[in-house]
């Protein structure tokens, strides 16, 4: 199967929904991620790249998320319940190389209040459909060497662990980080698919609250 770049639209699902990344949406992305917590892991080159206030992070969201020919960035907003519509992250499907039909999630951030939710696992299943439907046979997911909870989280997908790049880029900071890589392929989606639809259904039907904090 031939890949082919998908085109920019909203993906809908039970517990939240990805709408293509605007710049509208960027004094609502600083509110949910301009926190120490959501840097200190990694995210953005780690704690020194968290901007200083909403101009700074503006750059900083221009930088990561501005759609190009082979990305896709999407904002991540609730669906359903009380807060419905609100923006708790961000996140990209990205180096989209049609010719090798791979592509990488990442990019990956969410307000803490939604960390341990329904989020994060409906996010990579809608994600990992979209690539997959599109006829990429491998879909590539990384982390920080150091952030022991990212890694945890993605092998809790389904991926499976492929080793360390090692120097592989500079944190904010200077110094430079070693990159865990995981990996999706073509086969192994049925399963992974299974079982983050299993997940969710195990979460019921409860919409996903801002104001009720996850169990840590």
């Amino acid at each position: 199967m031939t890949a082919r770049r998908p085109a920019a639209a909203p993906l809908v699902g039970r517990f939240i929904r990805l709408t293509p990344f605007s710049n509208d949406d960027i004094p609502e992305l600083y509110r949910a991620l301009g926190r120490p917590e959501v840097f200190a892991g990694g995210f953005g080159g780690g704690p020194a790249g968290q901007p200083a206030d909403l101009a700074a992070f503006e750059e900083f969201a221009l930088r990561s998320y501005e759609p190009a020919p082979d990305a896709l960035p999407f904002t991540v907003r609730l669906e359903g319940g009380p807060d419905h519509g609100a923006v708790i992250g961000a996140t990209k499907l990205g180096d989209l190389d049609l010719p090798t039909e791979s592509a990488h999630i990442g990019w990956t951030g969410y307000d803490p209040r939604v960390w341990g939710t329904a989020v994060n696992p409906e996010a990579k299943l809608l994600l990992l459909g979209l690539a997959f439907d599109h006829g990429f046979g491998r879909v590539k997911l990384q982390a920080d060497a150091r952030n022991a909870r990212s890694r945890a989280a993605i092998l809790k997908l389904g991926a499976q662990f492929e080793g360390l790049a090692r120097r592989h880029k500079p944190r904010a900071d200077g110094t430079w980080r070693d990159s865990a890589i995981f990996s999706i392929i073509v086969d192994e989606w049925p399963a992974v698919r299974a079982g983050l639809e299993a997940r969710l259904d195990a979460r019921g039907g409860e919409p996903v609250r801002l104001e009720v904090s996850p169990p840590g």
